[in-house]
């Protein structure tokens, strides 16, 4: 079973793009690459996506070989596919931890998504997202409001791991 980011936190980003990948980010990265051992460098793929885009999303080898394997399973030249190959293969790039547990985002990648001296990794289950700290505020404010529509329509008490239910039932 594939293990799960969780948390979120703010790092310094500096002039380099240097920023540090939270310590149990680190760990799920080094688990679900299948050349790392201790004293290499983990590595990852991290996908800037389309103009619309407003994060980057990291993926460790295995989840991204998996999404892989799946897009490579659809019909061949179904719109579909095309779509999935342009967004995950065209809009990403391989990276490398460095020694000192920091990912270099290059000068494209921080203006993309708008980050400058701070960058916010937010846990997104079985792959991560890196966010302007700002950006991300706006976007947690959203999320407030869709949970609060939940507890509005099913009580206080609302548990959301029945929504696990109603998919299970679709």
């Amino acid at each position: 079973m594939a293990q799960w980011f969780r948390g979120s936190s703010v790092h310094k980003v500096d002039t380099k793009g240097r920023v540090s990948v939270p310590a149990p980010y680190r760990r799920v990265i080094c688990a679900g690459d299948p050349d790392w051992t201790e004293g290499l460098q983990p590595n990852l793929v991290l996908v800037f996506g389309d103009e619309h885009r407003t994060y980057l999303e990291g993926y460790t080898i295995n989840a991204m070989a998996k999404l892989e394997a799946e897009i490579d399973a659809m019909p061949m030249g179904a719109p579909e596919q095309l779509l999935l190959q342009e967004f995950y293969s065209n809009n990403a790039v391989d990276l490398a931890i460095d020694d000192s547990g920091r990912l270099v985002l290059s000068k494209d990648l921080r203006t993309k998504v708008g980050i400058e001296d701070e960058a916010q990794f937010v846990s997104a289950g079985s792959t991560f997202q890196i966010w302007n700290p700002i950006v991300y505020a706006a976007r947690k404010t959203r999320m407030s409001d869709i949970h609060a529509k939940y507890r509005d329509e099913n009580g206080e008490d609302f548990d959301p791991r029945t929504l696990l239910q109603d998919a299970k039932g679709q």
